[in-house]
């Protein structure tokens, strides 16, 4: 039995995989720990792992980051990632990790994973591998570590036909000067756990763990010729088939009319311009059937529907996916990885966080069509879903990545990894004594 600690940052889509994990870790018979908010403690337990509550100062609400932060809403790409690098991930870091190294204190661990936004689980690197456990970095967005073959992360950029490692350069060194206090205060936390700057960049210090586990496939991401010897692909991980009840209305899913699936994820969704409501104007008077998801907001805090639209707080994506031809987001990559499993194509519209990345990748594996902004007009709504609807371009290359998805180890690859690691280990980490003497 393995003694395993999990961290997560305390949002949505950074918990939900790592839930995935816990579950299947405990069912194997393994000792899991797992670190994140105060909002996520009763979704840990139930998946058996102990919840250990993290600093308050690195806690979050459910909030939307543009309600929590009102001046990031008028930011976008770069200066957007700076502001999200400095107040939502390096601020929290610090706090992250000494609830990290108290909770290895209390408890040696035989590895720690942690999903690419907690920081802290960075942090913990600088202390010499053989006085603390190995770290498994999880991506559960694009891949964001860097490359002279991608643009910097958050541009939204693909690779460029011509000229592409020239081009990146040119950005990178621009990203380098808005990133710049960003990165000035990820050092100072680094100096005061460390006494030293931190040795990499935020982005890149899954390159500096003992693996990264992507959990995605790689024809959904660019091609990196320098790509590090620790990055395995696993794809998606999913917990326990959703449990919302079938609506009243699901028999009017009977095959006489293509379905639109359109979502705004869970946390996303108080804004209904993003994806949902062009989505409802723009196929008004198609002979389509709109469903639409409140991520668990009231039903009735949606603007009237169509004749064609039907709406639920949340649905059961194992049975609706199947019948859905279209898949609208705005964006979140754990929707967009679960559409590609079923092998539906995608209309993703524009956003923040990793947002543009995913919508940039939607694009380039051709499974679907980009919309760049976050509030995308009907009409523009309507000739994208359309197209996504009619050219079967966009299903046959979902239904590629759907494949891969399925030839993906998932949750084996992972425990590989950290079976490889746990057996490859000198010795039992119990040096927690001497790591606390060198913060």
């Amino acid at each position: 039995m393995a003694s395993i600690l999990i961290v997560a940052f305390p949002a949505h889509g950074h918990v939900a995989p790592l839930l995935a994990a816990a579950e299947n870790f405990v069912r194997r018979g393994d000792d899991v720990r797992f670190i994140t908010g105060a909002l996520f403690a009763d979704k840990v337990a139930a998946t058996g792992a102990t919840y250990v509550p993290v600093h308050p100062d690195a806690d979050f609400d459910d909030r939307p980051l543009d309600e929590r932060f009102p001046e990031r809403a008028a930011l976008k790409g770069t200066k957007a990632v700076a502001f999200d690098i400095e107040q939502v991930f390096s601020r929290p870091a610090k706090p992250q990790y000494e609830t990290i190294m108290a909770a290895l204190a209390a408890q040696p661990a035989d590895v720690v994973l942690a999903d690419v936004g907690s920081l802290g689980a960075g942090f913990l690197l600088g202390h010499p591998r053989p006085l603390r456990p190995p770290v498994v970095m999880c991506g559960i967005i694009p891949l964001p570590i860097e490359s002279c073959d991608t643009a910097p992360y958050g541009m939204g950029l693909q690779p460029a036909r011509i000229m592409n490692r020239a081009r990146n350069a040119l950005l990178a060194k621009a990203s380098r000067r808005i990133l710049r206090p960003a990165f000035q205060v990820v050092d100072n936390l680094h100096c005061q756990a460390h006494g030293t700057r931190m040795p990499f960049s935020f982005m890149d210090w899954g390159r500096h763990a003992e693996a990264i586990a992507q959990f995605g496939v790689q024809s959904f991401e660019y091609p990196m010729s320098d790509a590090p010897e620790n990055l395995h692909f696993i794809g998606p991980l999913c917990a326990s088939g959703s449990q919302a009840p079938l609506p009243e209305w699901w028999p009017d899913l009977d095959g006489t009319r293509p379905v639109i699936h359109v979502t705004q994820g869970t946390v996303a969704n108080t804004d209904y311009g993003q994806a949902i409501e062009p989505t409802l104007h723009a196929l008004a008077d198609e002979d389509v059937l709109v469903v639409a998801s409140t991520g668990g907001r009231p039903v009735d805090t949606l603007p009237s529907l169509p004749a064609n639209s039907r709406a639920a707080s949340f649905l059961p994506y194992d049975e609706l996916l199947p019948r859905t031809s279209v898949f609208v987001t705005n964006g979140g990559y754990g929707g967009v990885q679960y559409a590609l499993r079923h092998g539906v194509p995608i209309v993703a519209t524009g956003g923040k966080e990793d947002k543009p990345e995913v919508g940039a990748r939607v694009a380039w594996a051709g499974v679907g069509r980009r919309i760049r902004t976050e509030h995308p007009t009907p009409e523009a709504m309507r000739r994208a879903v359309l197209d996504v609807l009619t050219d079967p371009c966009y299903r046959r290359a979902s239904g590629r990545v759907a494949a891969d998805m399925a030839a993906a180890p998932g949750f084996a690859g992972l425990a590989g990894i950290v079976d490889r690691l746990i057996g490859s280990s000198a010795a039992p980490q119990s040096h927690t004594g001497e790591v606390d003497a060198q913060k």
